[in-house]
């Protein structure tokens, strides 16, 4: 297919941005791709951006490319009852009276909470009948809460998204009365899924299924969210516009957006009971988006003019994720797996590098030679093709001065976007080093289920369930699979034969597989809709 990259003018737009000292990664991957923003908490700015969207009746339509700015709410009130409340035990014990526990927290809370300008907690007390029924509903809330156990500072915690009360933004909370936007943990990652659902075709079909689920749209359509909705104060309905440059995401379309709505459709249209669709969600959407990572990585290495990429033959260029299904002892097929992951983790790196020296082939660069100012020259064509903003760069000579730029290029990368594919993995479920001092790919059980909900409609012959793995996703787990690997002598066909045989008795372990002879295994959806 063509691939549609967006012309620069679209990138300078953005060069306001005072967080990005060069555009290497973001022209690639887009601004960005970000290792300390979980699978989760993309799913949490996605839904925000699609909420604010919604109610400017524009959700998933983009006028013009790359303009995305909207609206997002604080919920301040909410978060410091939930997240920043250590009184509430303190109050329950020391006190035995309803009156009295609601007079000490109101009065606790009121000279402790964060970001709110004259607060008042008292509306509280009339939506619930005592404190001990306000005490159970926190802490109910708190269970559920996404990341939970996590150390995150508590205005970057989240309660689960039952609905539109329960979406609200990343904040950072400076002193008692006042916060500003954050960037840490909604660092743009749900921004650019916004972005790549909107770009296909599936857009307004996803949208229609997230309405109906009540996660956006007008609130209030589930108890829990109606729970949500008395914590907040009323102040707080009311979104605001967010004050940054909006996302950057450099391609009007690619195969790799249409696969990630398909699967969304598949799990969004799947039987499953009530919020239960959302953890699937947010674990195929951390694998499509770690494919996409290795796609643009590839179509970079393979494209010197980044303007045409056939994606069919990317299987072939080395986009594949050798699973280990694990066994009793150690096979070939783990030491594989792990010379795959490593191979996978440094292909981003290779694409920086390959990005940055093309400048070296362009006639301007060539020509730098014949000037006595070669070297100014070589600064003005940097800052020119990669919008460099640095103060200084080291070098006498052109070639001088493109080894810096390529090490300051890999450097900066190093630091989130290179750590993207090892994060994300280990947190959807398909990485671990467990047993072992590398990391190699070896999907849990929850993973498994998400897979068969996304491949299989109602139920599927097991080789050919791994022959579907193989196509959409680039899974190696069976011997037809690996069948250019074993051609390579890297390992006998006997290892990956064991290996499907073990994924094999662990989905029949999970329930997801039945046996009906010697000959024939059937892997089973159990939330399939009749008739798909």
């Amino acid at each position: 297919m063509n691939l549609d990259i967006l012309p620069k003018t679209h990138a300078e737009n953005l060069l306001t941005h005072t967080e990005t000292d060069m555009w290497v990664d973001e022209a690639i991957w887009g601004h960005r791709l970000y290792d300390e923003q979980t699978p989760w908490l993309t799913m949490l700015e996605f839904l925000g951006i699609v909420q604010g969207e919604l109610e400017a009746d524009r959700a998933f339509i983009e006028e013009r490319y790359n303009q995305l700015r909207y609206s997002s709410y604080t919920r301040l009130y909410l978060r410091n009852i939930l997240f920043n409340n250590p009184f509430l035990e303190e109050v329950n014990n020391q006190f035995s009276g309803d009156e009295e526990r609601w007079r000490e927290w109101l009065r606790l809370m009121g000279e402790n909470c964060g970001g709110i300008d004259d607060p008042d907690f008292s509306y509280l007390r009339e939506r619930f009948r005592s404190f001990d029924d306000f005490a159970k509903v926190v802490r109910f809330l708190q269970s559920n809460s996404i990341e939970g156990d996590s150390n995150k500072r508590w205005s970057s915690k989240f309660v689960f998204p039952y609905g539109v009360h329960c979406l609200y933004e990343d904040l950072k909370v400076s002193n008692k009365d006042s916060y500003s936007n954050d960037r840490r943990f909604f660092a743009r990652t749900g921004e650019l899924l916004y972005l790549m659902i909107s770009r296909t075709g599936n857009k307004f079909n996803i949208l229609e299924y997230l309405k109906k689920m009540g996660i956006v749209g007008e609130g209030n359509c589930s108890k829990w969210d109606k729970l949500v909705a008395t914590l907040q104060h009323d102040s707080e309905n009311q979104p605001r516009d967010k004050n940054s440059n909006p996302p950057y995401l450099p391609y009007k379309q690619l195969d790799e957006f249409e696969s990630l709505a398909k699967d969304w459709l598949n799990l969004l249209g799947c039987n499953l009971p009530g919020y239960d669709c959302l953890p699937h969600l947010v674990t195929i959407t951390g694998l499509h988006l770690v494919i996409y990572l290795l796609k643009r990585a590839y179509a970079v290495l393979n494209n010197d003019d980044d303007s045409r990429f056939n994606s069919e033959n990317l299987l072939d260029n080395g986009v594949i994720f050798i699973l280990e299904i694990v066994g009793p002892k150690k096979t070939t097929v783990r030491n594989l797996s792990a010379d795959n992951f490593a191979c996978n983790t440094n292909i981003t790196q290779q694409a920086i590098e390959h990005y940055v020296r093309r400048l070296s082939r362009l006639p301007e660069w060539q020509s730098c030679y014949d000037y006595p100012d070669s070297r100014q020259r070589a600064v003005e064509i940097i800052q020119r093709e990669i919008y460099y903003k640095g103060e200084d760069i080291k070098g006498n000579s052109p070639d001088e001065l493109l080894d810096e730029i390529c090490q300051q290029a890999l450097i900066r990368h190093k630091q989130h976007m290179g750590k993207f594919h090892q994060a994300w993995l280990k947190e959807i479920g398909l990485a671990s080093n467990r047993g072992s001092r590398r990391n190699r790919y070896v999907p849990s059980d929850s993973l498994l289920k998400t897979l068969v909900l996304c491949c299989v409609p109602q139920r599927m012959e097991f080789q050919e369930f791994l022959q579907i793995l193989s196509q959409k996703y680039g899974l190696i787990i069976g011997e037809k699979q690996a069948k250019e690997i074993i051609d390579r002598n890297e390992a006998d066909q006997e290892a990956f034969a064991d290996n499907g045989e073990r994924l094999e008795q662990r989905l029949a372990s999970l329930g997801l597989l039945k046996r009906l002879s010697d000959a024939c295994a059937y892997v089973l959806n159990p939330y399939a809709v009749e008739g798909n």
